[in-house]
């Protein structure tokens, strides 16, 4: 009887901290894997796959759009965005898909997600369409509120020690300290001139971006206008170090756009999303050697990816040297 009261209460705890009793169990890949997004079996869903593009099988199942998947610093979760309830938002779901819930209660049209390297906390961009504005806001999981970070921006990326959040706006890559909220000024203005989607490495201090360089675009060209003939099909892969020195085109130009970059934990590879035969396919380049792989063959669109390995996660309980906290006092001393 004793046993069956302390259950009743665990489970009655558990309902009003919001927290998931399979959470507690999640358990991440032990080898890497990479999430993408692909419309193979009628709408959006999120796939896993291994780095070589074998082994590829879906997580989500549900009749609206799942995407933009990214793993959680120790791979036991995934945030991933769908419009299931209504309007696109966020969501969490355990690393085999199982386990789906809401991130927030409060419903809104939030993108672009990205954890923190401690599991924290997360950021991500409000899409006020209606009034033109994109807040980009950072909010600590199991609570229901959130910060605006100041600035507006699309694709925020969290930097692997924490302390800045790279974005961009008005096609230009920014990084804003998290705990002081200044800025920086953009990574570059003329050798790659339109920068966007920017990716952090997990080690190191790469930041890989899509992009064009010296975009040939009219000085009079307004928001909304058309781009001119061909010129999207010039967006491609670069890589740079985060101070904005050591520009590396990976991907050539010729040939459909290439987007949506994402560096490998270990720095060495960049997955990215090109059209091909008419369909969208996930590849991967190396930076060093720049070998091209493609890692989707299967007709419709396949897009994003985000990478997960074992030998660079966090540990399950976070180093205290790691969390939020400790970096701003860290920064105070």
């Amino acid at each position: 009887m004793r046993m069956i009261k302390l259950l009743i209460l665990f489970q009655f705890n558990v309902l009003v901290l919001n927290v998931s009793v399979f959470s507690v169990y999640a358990k991440a890949p032990t080898t890497a894997k990479i999430l993408f997004t692909s419309i193979r079996d009628g709408n959006r869903e999120i796939y896993i796959m291994s780095p070589d593009g074998s082994e590829q099988l879906r997580l989500t199942h549900h009749p609206a759009n799942d995407l933009k998947a990214v793993w959680s610093p120790t791979g036991e979760e995934i945030l991933f965005i769908s419009d299931r309830d209504g309007v696109r938002d966020l969501y969490l779901m355990d690393a085999d898909g199982s386990n789906v819930r809401r991130v927030f209660k409060r419903e809104a049209d939030r993108g672009f997600p990205s954890w923190s390297p401690d599991s924290k906390q997360i950021t991500y961009t409000h899409m006020r369409w209606n009034v033109k504005r994109y807040p980009i806001y950072i909010a600590t999981l199991g609570e229901q509120e959130e910060e605006e970070l100041g600035v507006d921006g699309l694709f925020p990326a969290w930097s692997p020690d924490g302390t800045e959040i790279a974005y961009s706006i008005f096609a230009r890559i920014t990084i804003i300290n998290v705990r002081t909220r200044k800025q920086k000024q953009p990574l570059l203005t003329k050798e790659a001139d339109w920068q966007l989607q920017p990716s952090w490495s997990a080690v190191g201090n790469k930041i890989a971006f899509s992009g064009h360089k010296d975009p040939p675009l009219p000085p009079d060209r307004m928001p909304g206008d058309p781009f001119p003939p061909g010129w999207e099909d010039k967006q491609t892969i670069f890589i740079i170090n985060s101070d904005g020195t050591g520009l590396q085109q990976l991907v050539d130009e010729a040939g459909p756009k290439a987007q949506y970059p994402e560096l490998s934990p270990n720095g060495e590879e960049v997955l990215y999303t090109q059209e091909i035969n008419g369909q969208f396919q996930v590849f991967k380049v190396g930076v060093n050697s720049g070998i091209r792989t493609q890692l989707t063959h299967i007709a419709g669109w396949n897009t994003g990816g985000d990478w997960f390995d074992p030998a660079y996660a966090l540990p399950v309980s976070p180093q205290p040297q790691l969390l939020t906290t400790t970096w701003g006092e860290v920064k105070r001393k």
